[in-house]
């Protein structure tokens, strides 16, 4: 007998993250994610723009940049405040899930003043300390996800799942 396949629901989610570990974290998820309307968003460098190949029209990009160069980090996280506004016109996503980092603070911001809802999912890489991200997300997200149990003595209002990976 051959199996169903499984409709998409109407729900929209937008995936966000910057690219590296916060990325790596993300991509756990995708699997759970096939059933719904899905967007990835993450910042364009060497190791993600290969993945246009894959997820075509489904991915799209941020401006890179880090703190190591104040000036231009500033310029471009003041970019994608408005590339995350653009996108989030765009695809109208019920659900925001992030695994944080800077890139996805503004997506986040947004996506709470039109009413969707966010879920972040604190980093793996910390265990004892707060992540700028989640410090300023913690206040307005649905739901916040930490993935070392310790973390809950920072985050009181945050579920403990265990790790993505």
């Amino acid at each position: 007998m051959p199996m169903k396949k499984n409709k998409k629901t109407n729900k929209r989610l937008l995936l966000i993250s910057s690219t590296g570990g916060h990325f790596s974290e993300l991509k756990q998820l995708f699997p759970l994610v096939t059933n719904y309307d899905y967007w990835i968003v993450t910042e364009r460098d060497k190791t993600t723009e290969k993945l246009k190949e894959q997820y075509q029209e489904r991915i799209h990009y941020l401006f890179y940049g880090t703190r190591e160069h104040p000036v231009s980090y500033i310029i471009k996280l003041i970019g994608n405040c408005f590339r995350s506004l653009f996108y989030y016109i765009r695809f109208r996503p019920k659900i925001i899930i992030t695994t944080g980092a800077h890139t996805a603070g503004p997506m986040c911001c947004i996506g709470k003043l039109f009413g969707s809802k966010i879920i972040f999912i604190e980093t793996y890489a910390n265990a004892t300390t707060k992540t700028i991200t989640g410090r300023i997300i913690y206040h307005f997200a649905d739901e916040f996800i930490v993935q070392w149990e310790s973390m809950i003595k920072l985050y009181p209002k945050a579920k403990y799942y265990g790790g993505v990976y």
